[in-house]
């Protein structure tokens, strides 16, 4: 019998089941285990930080473990008889998604041509024409690459991440607009732009177009099995929808039984249940999370679910940070029991762990599993040594735990 009231534990484990934080870790991660935990997921954020390991790879070694990243590499090219399975657009925020996602952001790539938005002052219709043909022409490439050819100037180098070419601009234009497609990345993370005749699958780009309101329920529907049970705030963030269209879907979803009205303890707002959730009796988690993973992006959310308040100090002064500068939370079975702040040190081949605190309630294992953790995430990304710093009220139990291994 389906619940119709949930316990705030109930609702934590069914979040992190339908996450994937409960399937089984595979001994050697295939492109059919990250087909998985993208199914789990349904977007990897894509971030230019890099000071641990850029954010879209990160909530693949949560579900996983250690895996091979040329996995992902390989699911965003096409190859013989393997076409690409995912491809960049702005799902969530910019992200990495499945192919057959690209018809059901027809109509926000609709949306961004009729408005112009941000480009309408730089961006006119001989720049996109210029552009478009240029692209069809020499394909893929960069921004970098139509500089010379489009004009305005290359980027400056003044206001680091928004001084960007008119050639970036255009791209950034047409690439939202879908008459481009993101090929991939360069070695300096540069985007490379190509039609998307020549990125997407031909079945995918064939594939009908549905009207805004079959797309919103789709991507409700999406957001559901991802979330296990939600708000509607939370499934609409999810795609970042407007609040009335996934009112509307949300609906719809409960009238054909896709949807189940809950409550959730602890919870003001009222929630949702996807008829295929599951409500495992325990989670065996123990890992690292990005803080663009999908389970803690939305901090509401995560404040509810875990009673867990994090934000990202990337942007705030040295001195005001309260935890650090690029934060993980410690998942240990079902809880968020602890936050470290990490840096890749990769000339000295060390993962650096400035600051370590524990949540209150943390159990007495915490510093040992958060120690082992450390040493598989080292391993991972090629790191010999895990440093821990005095900083935080965990760092002398942990070091102490690292010390041991």
């Amino acid at each position: 019998m389906t619940p119709t009231a949930l316990s705030a534990g109930q609702a934590r484990r069914i979040a992190l089941a339908a996450q994937g934080f409960c399937d089984p870790r595979p001994a050697t991660p295939s492109l059919r285990t990250l087909d998985r935990a993208v199914a789990r997921t349904g977007v990897l954020q894509i971030d230019s930080v890099n000071v641990l390991q850029r954010a879209h790879y990160l909530p693949l070694y949560s579900r996983l473990g250690p895996y091979d990243t040329d996995l992902l590499h390989r699911a965003q090219r096409a190859r013989p008889r393997q076409p690409r399975r995912l491809v960049e657009y702005w799902a969530h925020v910019q992200a990495l998604m499945p192919v057959e996602l690209w018809p059901l952001m027809q109509h926000r790539m609709d949306h961004y041509r009729s408005t112009r938005g941000k480009w309408a002052a730089t961006v006119d219709d001989t720049t996109a024409d210029l552009l478009r043909a240029l692209v069809r022409e020499r394909g893929p490439v960069t921004a970098r690459d139509l500089e010379a050819a489009v004009g305005g100037g290359p980027r400056s180098t003044e206001h680091w991440g928004w001084n960007w070419s008119t050639a970036r601009k255009g791209l950034d234009y047409l690439f939202m607009i879908g008459d481009l497609a993101i090929e991939g990345r360069a070695g300096t993370f540069e985007v490379r732009y190509d039609l998307p005749e020549r990125v997407l699958p031909a079945d995918v780009l064939a594939l009908p177009v549905p009207d805004p309101a079959d797309a919103a329920r789709a991507l409700v529907a999406r957001a559901a099995r991802s979330h296990g049970v939600a708000s509607v705030a939370c499934l609409a963030d999810y795609y970042r929808m407007g609040t009335a269209p996934t009112r509307r879907a949300v609906a719809e979803l409960v009238e054909a039984g896709e949807l189940l009205p809950v409550s959730v303890a602890g919870w003001s707002a009222p929630a949702f249940l996807h008829r295929d959730a599951r409500l495992p009796r325990r989670v065996a988690a123990a890992t690292l999370l990005s803080p663009f993973d999908p389970l803690v992006w939305n901090r509401a959310r995560t404040e509810a679910l875990f009673g867990f308040h994090y934000r990202i100090e990337i942007y705030v002064p040295a001195a005001q940070r309260r935890f650090g500068y690029y934060v993980l939370p410690f998942l240990l079975g079902d809880r968020l029991v602890a936050r470290v702040d990490l840096k890749a040190d990769r000339a000295g081949g060390r993962l650096l762990v400035p600051a370590a605190h524990a949540e209150p309630g943390a159990p007495p294992e915490t510093a040992a599993a958060l120690a082992a953790e450390l040493e598989r995430m080292a391993a991972w990304l090629g790191l010999g040594d895990v440093v821990v710093e005095r900083r935080g009220d965990l760092a002398e139990a942990l070091a102490a735990e690292v010390a041991l291994r």
